[in-house]
C-alpha cells in the first residue's frame, strides 16, 4: 500500500487556509455591498453638510443686508464717533441731524454692607435657608441662600439664574473687607433695584452711583428722552448709540452751558450702492458654487466620467430653481424693476451671477434708488430669497436636515449589518475550524489504524517467508 502524503500537522493538511479561503468567500459579497453603501452614503452626508453651511451663511449676509441699508446705496456717518455712533436699517433715507447728548442713561446699583472677613463671609449662620429678594421695576426675583452660604456662593447663585433678567452681581474688595454689588443691565429711570427678604443682605443697603436716569438729548433742537442710550427709532432706519455727553464749547467749564452739536448725516453714495450689490452676487454666487462643486461631473483623461455625491440630486436641483425664480421675478415700484436692468446677469451653465459695469453704471445715474426697492421691502429680493430657502434650511425639519438625518441613520444601521457581518464570519470561521480539526483528528486516526495494520501484514509476511 503506497503512503498517504499529506502536509500540515498530524495529517499535513493546512487547515487555517481552506478556512479563511472559505470565510472570505461566504463574506465578500455582503461585505463588498456595505463597503459601497457606506462610502456612498458618508460622501453624500459629507456634501449635503457643506451645502447647508453654504446656505446657512447666505442666508445669514441676506439678513444682514436686510438690516443694512447701504443695499440701497445709503451710508451714514457721525461727526463725532466719541459722542455717538450710528448703524443704518431698513427704512433710512438720506438727511442732515445735529445732535447733542446732555445726559446718558444710567443702570442701577445697589451694594451690601461691608463683610471683613471677605467674599468668603458666611451670610447665612443659622441651619435653615434663608430668602434674598432682589425687585425691580415690579418684578421679585428669589435667591436661596444654604445654611452656611458664602457672600461668594450668593454672587454666583444671582449670575446663574438671573443674568437673562437683566441682574448681574459682583463682588467689591478692598482693606476694609467684602460688599456684594448687584447691577441692573436695564438702564433708565423707573429701574432700581432694592433688596428685600430674611438674608440679611437687606439690611445697610446703599444706593452706588445716584439711581438711575434717561438719557437726555436733542435731535434739531427737539429735547427727547430714552430709557436706554441706544435710540432705535429717533431717526427713521438710523440706530444711534449714544456714548458720551456732548462736549462743552472750547473754554467753557460750566456743566449746565450749551453743548456742541455732532451731525449725523445719511447720504446716498453710488459705490456704496454698486459695493453692495457686488457683495449680493459674491454671496449668491458663494452658494451656487458650493452646489455645483457637490453636483458636477468629472470628465477624466481617458474620456471616462465620475460623477460626484450629489450628481443629478433632486433636491439640488429644487434649491436651484427656487433661487433662480426669485432672482428673475420683477420687484419694487421704481421704473427698474430686475436686477437684468441693472446689469446683473445669470451665466446659464454655472448658474453664477455676473455685473455688467456699463450698463450698472447708467442706470444707478438715472435711477439709483430703484435698487433698493428691487431688495429691501417685506416683499423685496432679500425677504424672498430668505423664505425661498426656508423649507430647505430649517435646523430640525428641513430638507436638508431630514437628509441627514436620514442618511446618518442609514449609515448607523450599516455598521450594525457590519457588526452583525463580522460576527457571523467569526461563528463561521470557528465553526469551519471545529470541523476541520475534528477531519485532521479522525485522519490521524486512520493513518495510525493504517501503520498498525501495515505493521501486522508485515509481520505475517515475514512468518511466512520463514516457514
Amino acid at each position: 500500500m503506497g503512503d498517504i502524503s499529506i502536509s500540515g500537522p498530524v495529517t499535513g493538511i493546512d487547515t487555517q487556509s481552506i478556512v479563511t479561503a472559505l470565510v472570505n468567500a461566504e463574506q465578500a459579497p455582503k461585505q463588498s455591498q456595505i463597503n459601497k453603501q457606506t462610502q456612498t452614503q458618508t460622501a453624500q452626508l459629507s456634501s449635503i453638510g457643506k451645502i447647508q453651511a453654504a446656505l446657512d451663511a447666505f442666508r445669514g449676509a441676506m439678513d444682514n443686508m436686510a438690516k443694512d441699508a447701504s443695499i440701497g446705496g445709503l451710508t451714514a456717518t457721525t461727526s463725532d464717533n466719541n459722542v455717538s455712533t450710528v448703524t443704518l436699517g431698513a427704512g433710512a433715507s438720506a438727511g442732515s441731524y445735529l445732535l447733542v447728548v446732555n445726559q446718558l442713561a444710567t443702570a442701577s446699583k445697589i451694594s451690601t454692607q461691608n463683610y471683613p472677613a471677605g467674599a468668603k463671609s458666611v451670610v447665612n449662620s443659622g441651619t435653615t435657608a434663608t430668602t434674598l429678594e432682589i425687585s425691580q421695576s415690579g418684578k421679585s426675583y428669589g435667591v436661596s441662600v444654604a445654611p452656611g452660604a458664602t457672600l461668594q456662593q450668593v454672587r454666583d447663585s444671582i449670575n446663574a439664574q438671573y443674568s437673562s433678567a437683566g441682574l448681574s452681581a459682583n463682588i467689591l474688595t478692598d482693606s476694609n473687607g467684602s460688599r456684594l454689588v448687584v447691577t441692573s443691565t436695564n438702564t433708565g429711570a423707573g429701574t432700581d433695584i432694592t433688596l428685600g427678604g430674611n438674608s440679611g443682605l437687606q439690611a445697610n443697603t446703599s444706593v452706588v452711583g445716584g439711581p438711575p436716569v434717561n438719557a437726555k438729548y436733542t435731535i434739531d433742537g427737539a429735547a427727547q428722552e430714552s430709557k436706554s442710550n441706544t435710540l432705535s427709532d429717533a431717526i427713521s432706519g438710523v440706530s444711534i448709540k449714544l456714548t458720551a455727553l456732548s462736549p462743552l464749547p472750547s473754554g467753557v467749564n460750566d456743566p449746565s452751558a450749551a453743548r456742541t452739536a455732532s451731525t449725523i448725516t445719511v447720504t446716498r453714495s453710488n459705490d456704496t450702492l454698486k459695493s453692495s450689490v457686488k457683495g449680493f452676487v459674491d454671496t449668491y454666487n458663494a452658494l451656487m458654487t458650493a452646489i455645483g462643486t457637490e453636483t458636477k461631473v468629472t470628465t477624466n483623461a481617458d474620456g471616462s466620467t465620475t460623477p460626484s455625491a450629489l450628481t443629478g440630486d433632486a433636491t439640488m436641483r429644487s434649491l436651484q430653481q427656487a433661487l433662480r425664480s426669485e432672482l428673475n421675478a420683477m420687484g419694487g415700484s421704481g421704473t427698474l424693476k430686475s436686477l437684468a436692468q441693472f446689469g446683473v446677469n445669470t451665466d446659464s451653465t454655472t448658474g453664477k451671477l455676473s455685473i455688467d459695469d456699463k450698463i450698472f453704471g447708467a442706470a444707478i445715474l438715472t435711477n439709483p434708488t430703484d435698487i433698493g426697492g428691487i431688495f429691501n421691502g417685506d416683499t423685496g429680493l432679500l425677504a424672498r430669497m430668505k423664505s425661498a430657502t426656508d423649507s430647505y434650511a430649517l435646523s430640525n425639519t428641513g430638507v436638508l436636515a431630514s437628509r441627514s438625518t436620514t442618511l446618518t441613520n442609514n449609515l448607523k444601521d450599516l455598521q450594525t449589518q457590519q457588526d452583525d457581518l463580522t460576527a457571523r464570519m467569526a461563528a463561521l470561521k470557528t465553526s469551519l475550524t471545529a470541523k476541520y480539526t475534528t477531519m485532521n483528528n479522525l485522519v490521524a486516526q486512520l493513518t495510525n489504524q493504517r501503520s498498525s495494520v501495515m505493521t501486522t501484514l508485515n509481520a505475517l509476511n515475514k512468518s511466512n517467508s520463514d516457514s
